[in-house]
């Protein structure tokens, strides 16, 4: 039986030569030879469809162990395997959720927040199409109320309706308010806004500037950021399936760099998506700036030179005109929005 090379058995499994070596070390998919003299690895036929098994089940987040034990069995005996194993995982799921009613009915109730008609803040936005057909990228720009917006599908009409809802759901009351109501409200309406359209949704991060305090919303993997001081902070979390694992400890960040379908988001504006959108509410201080981008931005950039662009001391405009160019010298394979809001200083 003639045995395969490890890129031909990476073409022939739709792994990568390095995620094959990367499993290797772990004892998931050794090679059926190593040569002693060139160290390179060889494969048997046969071991192509437990490869693509153990690729598979890394991105369900089972752990190694149990996928040893999976593949170790013969094929007809895997179903039952893998059913008992999800099972148990729906359990332990219904416990947590039942723990965590808990914990948030004992946090008491959600922090308000106030409008300061005295605070200003400067805010600038810049979208762009890239090398993409259609401009689905979308910035909002309110007075209170900011947002950045990643449509997908082939319908150019998209952006307006999303364009539309965020328009639509207007400022914030004046008086105390419930931020996070707002928000749920704010995002139900673009969800409501995107539904008609088919195979289509967007993801969405919106931002909300209260006296002393913003409050944030969030879905897919739009980000927002938080420059205080100089620094650089990250304030959502990318809705992707393979992110998820790595937070879990299901997957580690070497498997991460290596998976194809890195980039698959587990959330967003679209149907059969869940709708729901992580919130948080941060500390706001003179001086802040928050800025919000769409993955043609921070998937692009690299991370240092990211940082360097929104941590200059420039205003709004400036930045955002950095960071197209930036954009453009990368190639601008996306499409891309940024949105900077300053507050101002004492």
């Amino acid at each position: 039986m003639t045995r395969l090379s490890i890129g031909e058995f990476a073409a022939a499994t739709g792994l990568t030569a390095k995620a094959l070596r990367l499993y290797d070390g772990m004892g998931v998919v050794r090679p059926a030879a190593v040569d002693e003299g060139t160290g390179y690895r060889w494969y048997e036929p046969g071991q192509v469809a437990d490869a693509r098994l153990v690729a598979q089940l890394r991105l369900v987040g089972m752990p190694l162990a149990r996928i040893q034990q999976v593949v170790s069995l013969d094929p007809e005996f895997r179903a039952a395997e893998l059913r008992s194993w999800w099972r148990q995982i729906e359990a332990e799921h219904l416990a947590r959720r039942a723990r965590l009613a808990l914990l948030v009915a004992s946090t008491g109730e959600e922090q308000m927040m106030r409008i300061d008609q005295e605070i200003h803040p400067k805010v600038a936005v810049r979208s762009g199409r890239g090398q993409r057909e259609l401009q689905l990228d979308v910035g909002h720009e309110g007075r209170r109320v900011y947002a950045v917006a990643d449509g997908f599908g082939s319908d150019p009409a998209l952006p307006k309706a999303v364009a539309t809802a965020l328009q639509a759901q207007g400022e914030p009351p004046i008086d105390t308010f419930d931020p996070l109501e707002f928000l749920d409200a704010a995002v139900a309406r673009v969800a409501a806004a995107v539904r008609p359209y088919a195979d289509a949704g967007t993801t969405l991060t919106m931002l909300l500037v209260g006296a002393d305090r913003a409050a944030i919303a969030h879905v897919g993997d739009t980000r927002a950021h938080l420059v205080r001081d100089r620094s650089l902070e990250r304030l959502t979390r990318d809705h992707s399936f393979v992110q998820s694992l790595v937070e879990e400890g299901r997957l580690t960040p070497e498997e991460a760099r290596v998976e194809e379908d890195r980039a698959l988001i587990t959330r967003a504006l679209a149907a059969p998506l869940p709708a729901e959108s992580d919130v948080a509410i941060v500390a706001a201080r003179p001086g802040d700036r928050f800025v919000l981008t769409t993955d043609g931005v921070h998937a692009v950039l690299p991370a240092q030179e990211l940082a360097g662009l929104l941590t200059r001391a420039v205003d709004p405009e400036s930045v955002v005109a950095a960071v197209e160019a930036a954009v453009a010298e990368h190639g601008a394979p996306d499409n891309y929005c940024i949105v900077v809001v300053d507050l101002p200083a004492l």
